[in-house]
């Protein structure tokens, strides 16, 4: 396996589990007042549209060379890492 084909697997698994945290926000704000339901769910659109810009990089680096792939890592793992951290940052905001 080719390190971008890794890179690929490992970036895939992690949108998988991201998305599954942002799941799981949305269970929880069902659970809460409609004020709170509201704003949580005002934060998980944001959530999913990033989710959605780091799927249409990885979807980008995908169909790219071998040669052009360093390229677009950057951009994706700077995608990935500000998912990751709005997901945690909203998360923490609603314990």
């Amino acid at each position: 396996m080719s390190m971008k084909e890794s890179y690929e697997k490992k970036l895939e698994a992690k949108l998988d589990e991201l998305s599954a945290e942002i799941d799981k926000l949305k269970a929880k704000a069902k659970q809460t007042e409609a004020d709170t339901e509201l704003e949580y769910y005002k934060h998980i659109e944001e959530l999913k549209t990033m989710q959605e810009n780091a799927r249409t990089k990885l979807n980008e680096l995908k169909v790219a060379s071998n040669d052009a792939w360093e390229d677009l890592k950057t951009g994706l793992d700077h995608a990935k890492d500000s998912l990751n951290d709005a997901l945690k940052s909203v998360a923490s905001r609603f314990k």
